[in-house]
């Protein structure tokens, strides 16, 4: 079969995402008599997958690595079995995008949340303070996986004053360089025409705490109650996990939006470029710098430290920044033996010219 019979063949599945380059892409698993389909739900070595028959269960036992970043995930284009009980997943199309993060666990895992997004969609909810810091990490593992971000001021309606409100919208934009921010209200549908015309093209993700307000989201997207929704605390504004899995819902005005449970913690998973591009202005302005090993404390003609000192660059952005990058830099080096030595190396030599700086400080106060 030809990708373009492929993709005919197999049509119906078009409101998932399915298109061309998919369909070339599956054209040697086609040769073998397998179908495809979208992995719309995973759990504990099943998932449910959508094909252009319908939507049927199948065993991953095939695909399953050592690598926890290569498991089958919600989101990912399969190669399924026509028949047998049970039907197994052969294999997994080559992602296009992938949205990982670092797991709690000592052992320095990578965790893949969704794959093939094309719009990563952060929840965060004005029921209670701005965590302007969540949002870069949220924003830089959203830019590393490929996708383009997007935030969703959930619960605006909770903000009744409008000088207020464009205030919190500015204060997120100014933190999320690049990145459409809106305001939205589910429970009165402020907003939700214009991110409904965001995601109706390609696939969407929606991350963000418990209680953000993210299965309100999808339900209102999707047009009904597919998920699940409790109340969430007054005190603090958390909510229970009402999402316990990552589910792919098709959108009736096009598109695909995976709803992901809320996440606790987020940790980087070697997206040094993606913190790069939440920082742009401070990757910028270092390009200026006298010293192009300028640590932006104290140095002479340091560009970073002369935008904080106009104002022009908030010190929370700079400590923020600082923070990410010294995570990334950990997660990285316990992977890779080379940058561990790099590291060790750049210790060493700090730790010589702190010592050789307090040894002519003593000679001098002599």
């Amino acid at each position: 079969m030809t990708s373009t019979s492929v993709f005919s063949a197999f049509s119906a599945l078009a409101p998932y995402g399915w298109d061309d380059a998919w369909a070339d892409a599956f054209t040697p698993y086609a040769a073998e008599g397998l179908l495809p389909g979208r992995v719309v739900r995973v759990d504990r070595g099943q998932c449910d997958v959508v094909t252009a028959d319908g939507t049927l269960r199948a065993d991953t036992a095939f695909v399953t690595p050592h690598d926890p970043l290569r498991v089958v995930c919600t989101g990912d284009w399969v190669a399924v079995e026509p028949d047998g009980n049970p039907r197994y997943v052969r294999t997994y199309l080559p992602r296009r995008t992938a949205f990982v993060r670092s797991t709690s666990s000592k052992r320095s895992e990578g965790q893949i949340l969704a794959a093939n997004v094309d719009h990563a969609i952060v929840a965060v909810s004005l029921a209670v303070e701005l965590d302007l810091a969540r949002i870069e990490r949220f924003l830089a593992l959203a830019w590393e996986s490929g996708a383009q971000p997007v935030v969703v001021l959930t619960k605006a309606d909770l903000v009744t004053d409008p000088a207020t409100l464009a205030y919190l919208v500015q204060d997120v934009e100014t933190t999320a360089p690049g990145v459409q921010v809106l305001p939205v209200s589910a429970a009165y549908g402020d907003g939700l025409d214009v991110l409904a015309a965001v995601v109706c093209g390609g696939t969407s993700v929606l991350l963000g705490q418990s209680g953000a307000g993210k299965s309100t989201l999808a339900n209102a997207l999707v047009g009904e109650d597919v998920m699940d929704v409790r109340a969430a605390r007054d005190v603090d504004g958390k909510g229970r996990h009402t999402t316990t899995t990552r589910n792919l819902l098709a959108l009736p005005g096009g598109g695909v939006l995976i709803d992901t449970p809320g996440l606790r913690g987020v940790g980087l998973w070697d997206a040094g470029s993606g913190v790069g591009q939440v920082f742009a202005e401070i990757e910028e302005l270092a390009q200026d710098c006298r010293f192009h090993d300028c640590a932006h404390e104290s140095e002479p003609g340091c560009e970073v430290r002369a935008a904080i000192d106009s104002g022009d660059l908030p010190e929370r952005r700079l400590e923020s920044y600082r923070k990410l990058m010294r995570e990334n830099q950990r997660i990285v080096a316990k992977t890779d033996a080379r940058l561990r030595s790099e590291i060790r190396r750049e210790w060493k030599r700090k730790g010589a010219e702190g010592r050789a700086a307090m040894e002519a400080k003593r000679g001098r106060l002599r």
